[in-house]
């Protein structure tokens, strides 16, 4: 019996085979098309470079610490091909960062462009790497990425290397907030299903045009819409970096047709000069990942006639879980809807019992869409994945009787006050309504009185007349008293990492050295 085609993550070279002559990608700066033919056989190109020049073969690791450029995408692709499994590095991160995530990880190689030299000369005093690959202009020993591959020459006979379903594609290491970050295992078959399931869930279609802003380096960059819109057969247009003008000029230049960002992105683009009068009539939907979003921001954007979606996902179990219609997303704003085909949710509480419909329990997940667990670290694995192989996420979350979900916050934000279970996103929801907050987000913190109090730091707007007792009268009008935050602390901005979530135990960090 002739077994079933293995779930092989070349999503690039398949859809090649399907519509060659599509155009796949837009390079935003330069305006640049490129159909999937061209990107396929560059990344061939770069498949090759590994293994014939680098040597490296299925299982290997290579880095990448590069801001978004089309070598981004060889790369990405070149993974699928040759079973080298890549490891996407964070451009924020000081050599001391990289450091853990280079050995923890055992990466042969690393590919890098002239922003992140300095970062590179300072981690090769940390750390031994075989090769280093520029981009742009390589440090004295170094391969220069275009003239290895100029060298390379063409080769008409070559062909990728088989991978299996469970084969690592690619280490995606966790943002850190809480402690070291740890390197999430994905395998093929969870890049292939992601897109899939995408492309049905959110009913993408071949002639959707999305831009790309959102680092590579991240999941979100990587699987939201670049691996979906391949698997489909639709064209992205990439930015090297944010820009709210430059990215308000795409969707209108290249008639955008969905577009994904993070809450603060969606704050940014909505106070843009250009927002007022930008023509969003070919935009079939926007929506919102990453974190938590206010209900200001969908009313804003629906205000302007654009159908406006929240959406749920992390790493560790892809970043496309949840799908809603348009229509739902009016009657059901604030929602993310309801799960994926084939995607298994639970909510449980703290004894491993199901909450019932309407009460807040953890988010567990099965199915294929979750990764395999974290790269050297049985613990963490474990402490994650259960015997029955469901992923326990740590978020908390509540559904209604129709079968929709709406995300409470996460389990560790999570405070407890005097017995009562707060949540600190559904006060930061409120306080961003405050017409003089920017914004906003709530910690917990030892309490001699309740055990735990929620203590409110805000970034106010220029100029603001807001204070402390305005704020919380602003409060007081909407929520119970107990989930009043103890105090306010005005900073002039919120620590995030660089997909917009806040970093929590920094901002609790700075209250207890003030307590101190």
């Amino acid at each position: 019996m002739t077994p079933f085609a293995t779930l092989q993550a070349d999503v690039l070279g398949e859809r090649t085979r399907l519509t060659p002559g599509a155009c796949a990608l837009v390079e935003a700066e330069t305006g640049r098309r490129h159909t999937y033919r061209q990107l396929d056989a560059r990344a061939v190109r770069c498949a090759r470079l590994w293994t014939e020049t680098l040597g490296l073969a299925k299982g290997d690791r290579i880095g990448i610490l590069s801001h978004n450029r089309i070598e981004y995408l060889d790369a990405f692709f070149a993974a699928g091909k040759t079973g080298v499994v890549l490891v996407p590095l964070g451009t924020r991160l000081t050599a001391a960062e990289l450091e853990h995530v280079v050995r923890d990880s055992g990466m042969r190689a690393l590919l890098y462009d002239d922003e992140t030299a300095t970062t590179i000369e300072d981690l090769r005093q940390r750390v031994e790497i075989e090769c280093f690959v520029a981009f742009d202009r390589p440090a004295d020993g170094d391969l220069s990425y275009a003239d290895a591959i100029a060298a390379l020459g063409d080769d008409t006979s070559w062909r990728r290397a088989p991978c299996q379903d469970e084969d690592v594609y690619c280490l995606l290491y966790t943002s850190g907030t809480t402690g070291r970050p740890k390197g999430v295992v994905i395998p093929h078959r969870m890049v292939v299903w992601n897109g899939f399931a995408t492309v049905c869930g959110w009913q993408l279609r071949a002639d959707d045009v999305s831009p790309i802003f959102t680092p590579l380096y991240h999941v979100g960059g990587l699987m939201a819409f670049l691996v979906p819109l391949f698997v489909i057969g639709g064209t992205v247009v990439l930015h090297r970096d944010f820009d709210a003008e430059a990215i308000w000029h795409t969707i209108e230049r290249e008639g955008a047709t969905v577009v994904l960002g993070v809450p603060t992105i969606w704050k940014m683009l909505l106070e843009a000069e250009a927002f007022p009068s930008v023509d969003l009539s070919r935009v079939r939907w926007l929506i919102s990942g990453g974190a938590p979003l206010p209900r200001y921001l969908i009313d804003a954007y629906q205000q302007k006639g654009v159908a406006f979606k929240q959406g749920f996902g992390m790493t560790e179990v892809g970043v496309n879980c949840f799908a809603m219609t348009v229509e739902d997303s009016i009657r059901k704003a604030g929602s993310i809807g309801r799960p994926m085909m084939y995607t298994e949710v639970r909510l449980v509480g703290e004894d491993g019992s199901e909450v019932p419909v309407g009460e807040i329990g953890e988010l567990l997940f099965r199915g294929p869409h979750v990764c395999q667990g974290y790269w050297n670290n049985p613990e963490a694995t474990a402490q994650a994945l259960d015997d029955d192989g469901w992923f326990h996420t740590g978020d908390q979350a509540k559904r209604d009787e129709a079968g929709f979900f709406t995300i409470a916050g996460r389990q560790k934000d999570m405070i407890i006050s005097g017995g009562v279970n707060v949540y600190p996103a559904e006060i930061e929801a409120v306080l961003v309504q405050h017409p003089d907050v920017e914004d906003a987000a709530v910690v917990g913190v030892p309490d001699p009185r309740w055990g735990e109090a929620g203590i409110a730091f805000v970034v106010l707007r220029a100029g603001s007349p807001a204070d402390a007792s305005a704020l919380a009268a602003f409060l007081g009008e909407r929520l119970a008293r107990f989930k009043l935050p103890k105090a306010f602390r005005f900073l002039a901005e919120l620590p995030r990492t660089a997909y917009g979530k806040v970093v929590k135990g920094a901002l609790r960090d700075v209250f207890l050295a003030e307590a101190d």
